[in-house]
């Protein structure tokens, strides 16, 4: 089952969800593009397996190729490698109508798009997700960034793509671990928006179909046309994300976003329902849920702790920061919470 998706944002571009379409690569972008030199970012890992096979097709397609590998691993989303990489293109000549092509998961995406959107003050911009995780969430919605040693993500800018491939024939090559980050994203989706897909993601072979895909970047686009820069609705896609960008934080990112994303999930669930904002059954549920695909649900954190990397989450705003909670499967809500109180919260969700 092979699709589209259109986003209609400050860019209009569409997100193909097929499978074997990296081999169409070169003349989709060509679709799109017309310029003369395609600047390939990915790491080392996707190289070894996609490297060669994307480039062929962008050379079949007319365009001279520059290919900027880095590190596999979110240690690599940094200011360095920013710099490196818009140094390159500068490098090997890249003009405005050209574009850089993301070919990897978050990590190449967002470092990429943040070097396209700033690059001449703006290039063009590709991304071909190769992880269930940059498929359904990182790779649409225009969110580019970098890391500080601050926190995560707080060196960014919006920027939207001319054009999402999702190949769904990659995620046969992830690892156990990386495809069980793009399943806590689904089951984000699930819980924020589709209590119809929560449903149907207890059958776990179907997280990574065309079909379940499909419906996540069906979600993502109309939140992301709702508010494209973040200041509302859109928020609601952070379920999860601000206690586990702490835990990801205090863990140095040594654990997997997808594992700090679902137990964020967990606290906060079980945190809404000792503070009576869901009912039990909704906590238990999703916890379910959450274990059926391998993920973790505690954190050996105390409370201080992860208020304290909260702190500097970029979603917080002067003495408040935006917690996602869910009332029902299928609906959350955003709730302004005072910074005094956020030890209070997690420890409830501990």
């Amino acid at each position: 089952m092979s699709g589209r998706v259109r986003v209609n944002a400050s860019r209009r571009y569409d997100v193909v969800i097929d499978r074997n379409v990296l081999d169409e690569a070169g003349e989709r972008i060509r679709a799109v593009n017309s310029g003369s030199v395609i600047c390939l970012v990915t790491d080392d890992t996707v190289d070894a397996i996609y490297g060669a096979r994307v480039e062929n097709s962008l050379t079949a397609a007319g365009y001279r190729v520059e290919k900027f590998v880095i590190p596999h691993g979110e240690e690599s989303k940094t200011p360095e490698n920013y710099l490196k990489l818009i140094n390159f293109m500068a490098g090997k000549g890249l003009s405005g109508g050209d574009a850089a092509v993301a070919l990897g998961g978050g990590v190449v995406g967002d470092l990429t798009g943040f070097a396209a959107a700033t690059y001449r003050r703006g290039i063009g911009f590709i991304q071909l997700p190769t992880t269930l995780l940059a498929a359904v969430d990182s790779s649409v919605g225009g969110k580019t960034a970098v890391d500080l040693p601050g926190g995560k993500n707080l060196l960014g800018a919006f920027y939207q793509p001319e054009l999402v491939l999702c190949d769904c024939e990659t995620f046969k090559t992830l690892e156990k671990q990386t495809f069980r980050d793009g399943c806590a994203e689904i089951i984000k989706y699930g819980m924020i928006k589709d209590a119809a897909l929560f449903d149907k993601l207890a059958d776990t072979s179907l997280a990574g179909s065309e079909e379940v895909v499909m419906r996540c970047v069906e979600i993502k686009r109309d939140v992301v046309e709702a508010d494209e820069r973040d200041t509302g609705p859109r928020k609601l896609l952070n379920f999860g994300h601000t206690v586990g960008h702490a835990v990801e934080l205090l863990n140095h990112y040594e654990l997997t976003h997808g594992s700090a994303v679902a137990v964020g999930m967990a606290v906060v669930t079980r945190a809404s329902v000792k503070l009576g904002f869901c009912g039990a059954e909704c906590r238990d549920e999703l916890i379910k849920l959450i274990k059926a695909y391998g993920l973790p649900t505690e954190t050996n954190f105390t409370a201080a702790q992860l208020a304290g990397a909260m702190m500097a989450d970029k979603k917080r705003s002067g003495r408040t920061i935006d917690l996602i909670i869910p009332e029902t499967i299928g609906r959350c809500v955003i709730r302004k919470t005072p910074v005094e109180e956020l030890e209070s919260f997690v420890s409830a969700g501990l």
